[in-house]
Formats: structure tokens, C-alpha cells, sequence
């Protein structure tokens, strides 16, 4: 089972393209993730709609899209098309982890017609002639989305994707070329790490580490959204620090020379579709100008790493990962371990 993703602007050709496509690669079958836009435009209030101007920016979108993809493919196997524009390098970043997660490999196609071209077929589109001023309004959604398209081509879409020239291409014919190109593996699967989705209750470690100002490290994880601090998943039969030193030297480079002291244990409780479990933070002390220098990052599993005070970490962390972290720094100032359920201290 796997997924080719045709990603690319609006007006770039994908969904015609994934039409063409689906006729050529075996057993596949086509998924527009616009469906699952236009559902929840009918289930989620108005107000919650109005809260974002993409439906790309609800959470709920993103995780439908990864579980309805999944459960196509276990009803039906094969490969599915999927033909969805993708700008933010987190929101692939999630789609695919979450795909990786259920052992899903991707494979990630870019139509890049020039920006000329682009442009021309976006005025020449067809519109639904019941929206209330439709042609303006699919039009200059188009246009307003070339902007970022071009600010992701220059940074991170182009490192991913296998690109496809569609300028002097009919759909047909870049439906062959990408068909070629995944039959002979010159389309990679997408480097994305993700651990398998929890069937039970998990035990997770997380290290602490800090600057030479008290600032602590976190780390911005490729495969789901939110920084996070070093750690990961206590594997069977791994004592939880053991697990974080692992994890830290995993992660970072950084290969910590003393077993870290425990700040925290909270008590996750379940919250479906999660599991729960304990989590626990440990100290894993203070990093010299020189080990912070030797930091580095896998790419497939790490995005990026910075040093965060306290109100700083409040910006970047989800409240749950911030209420654990506010709490361990609590634990550390007195010299003393907290016990927390869902993040409050008991006893």
C-alpha cells in the first residue's frame, strides 16, 4: 500500500493529472482531500469555520485526510492518488507522519509549470456557475496562493518532491512521465520518521537540557505538529532514563555522561483516538557553548533545535507540553520530583 501525493499551485493541473494517472498505475484508486473540506463545511458550526481562512488549518481536516487515506487503502489496497496542494512544510510534515505512522509509505510528486503558465490557466478556469460570484472569488484564491507556492519552492519543496515541468505537458502526458518515474523508483519515498500509532497506554521520557542561561533546548520534530523536548517512547524492557539518554544521543548528538535526575511524572490520561500513559522529564543538566556546538539533527526525524526561556517555550510548546515543562522547572528550582496527573500536582 502506498500514496503518490501530486502536490503543486492552484491551476498547476493536479487533480486532471491524478485523473490520467489512475488509469495507468495498477490497482490505484484517487482520493481528493477537497471531499473532506466540503464535509466539514456542512459538520463544523460556522463560528469554527470563520476561525481560519484555510480548511487546511483545522486539525480535524488534517487528521481525516490521514485516516480516510488509511482506510481507502485497507479497503482496497493498492496505491492511492492523491492530488492536494501542500505550502506548509509542517502540515506535510504532519500528513505524511501520520501516513509513515500506519506504515504507509509516500511518494511525493510537484507539478511546477512556470509561474507565466500558472497564471494564464488560472484565468482561463472553469468556474461553478451557482457560487455567489465564484469566478472572482476561485480566481483570486488561485492567484493569491502563488505567493506561497513560491515561498515554499525556495525553501523546502524542492528538497522533498520529484519535480515535473507541466508547461508543455497535457495532463495525459505528465500522467506517463510521473508513472515512469514511480515505476522505476526515481520518485523516492519521502523521508518522514514516525514511530507506529500506540495500541495501549506508553510510558514516553523526556530529557531537559540547558544553556549557559538557563535556556532549555527544544527540538522541532518533522513528524507531528508542536516543539517538543528531546525524548521519545520507553521501548519494552528499557529503564525510562536510559530511554531519554538514548534518545537524546538519537536526536542531537549529544551523548550524556551521567544517568539524569527525574523532575516529573505525569499520568497522561487517555483521549481518544490517544492511549495515554505516564510521562516522565528528567534533568539532563547543563550544556557548555561546546556541546551545544556539536548539536546536530537528523533530518528525517528533527526539523530544527533552539534554546527557549520559559516565556519563550509558553510561544512554541502545546499547553500540555508547557504545563509539564513549567512544572519540571518548578520541581528543579526546589531539588525535588513532582508528581502530576494531567499535568497538576498531586500529594
Amino acid at each position: 500500500m502506498t500514496v503518490v501525493w501530486i502536490n503543486g499551485a492552484f491551476g498547476a493541473g493536479k487533480t486532471t493529472t491524478a485523473r490520467e494517472l489512475i488509469e495507468l498505475i495498477p490497482n490505484s484508486t484517487l482520493f481528493d482531500p477537497e471531499v473532506i473540506g466540503a464535509a466539514l463545511a456542512h459538520l463544523l458550526p460556522p463560528k469554527r469555520l470563520a476561525e481560519v481562512g484555510d480548511y487546511q488549518d483545522l486539525p480535524i481536516w488534517r487528521r481525516l485526510v490521514i485516516d480516510t487515506a488509511a482506510a481507502m487503502l485497507t479497503e482496497l489496497g493498492g496505491t492511492l492518488v492523491v492530488p492536494m496542494t501542500l505550502l506548509r512544510q509542517e502540515y506535510r510534515d504532519e500528513i505524511f507522519g501520520g501516513l509513515a505512522a500506519r506504515r504507509i509509505p509516500v511518494r511525493h510528486v510537484l507539478l511546477a509549470p512556470a509561474e507565466t503558465i500558472l497564471r494564464e490557466r488560472i484565468a482561463g478556469r472553469e468556474v461553478p456557475e451557482d457560487l455567489p460570484d465564484g469566478e472572482i472569488r476561485v480566481r483570486q484564491w488561485s492567484y493569491d496562493h502563488i505567493e506561497p507556492y513560491k515561498t515554499a519552492l525556495a525553501s523546502w519543496l524542492t528538497a522533498d518532491a520529484y519535480p515535473v515541468d507541466t508547461g508543455a505537458l497535457s495532463p495525459y502526458d505528465a500522467a506517463v512521465r510521473i508513472a515512469e518515474a514511480v515505476r522505476s523508483g526515481a520518485v523516492p519515498f519521502c523521508d518522514i520518521v514516525q514511530t507506529p500509532e500506540p495500541t495501549a497506554e506508553t510510558v514516553a521520557a523526556g530529557v531537559l537540557l540547558f544553556d549557559e542561561q538557563d535556556r532549555v533546548l527544544l527540538v522541532d520534530p518533522t513528524y507531528k505538529a508542536g516543539w517538543e523536548f528531546p525524548g521519545g517512547v520507553v521501548e519494552p524492557g528499557e529503564a525510562p532514563a536510559r530511554a531519554g539518554m538514548r534518545e537524546v544521543a538519537e536526536e542531537t548528538g549529544i551523548r550524556l555522561a551521567d544517568v539524569p535526575a527525574l523532575l516529573v511524572v505525569d499520568w497522561e490520561p487517555p483521549a481518544p483516538p490517544g492511549y495515554g500513559g505516564l510521562r516522565l522529564l528528567f534533568d539532563g543538566g547543563r550544556l557548555d557553548a561546546a556541546d551545544a556546538g556539536r548539536l546536530l539533527l537528523p533530518g528525517p526525524e528533527l526539523r530544527e533545535w533552539r534554546f527557549a526561556s520559559e516565556a519563550e517555550a509558553a510561544e512554541l510548546l502545546p499547553p500540555v507540553r508547557y504545563t509539564r515543562l513549567r512544572q519540571a522547572l518548578r520541581a528543579r528550582e526546589r531539588g525535588r520530583a513532582a508528581y502530576l496527573e494531567a499535568g497538576v500536582p498531586v500529594g
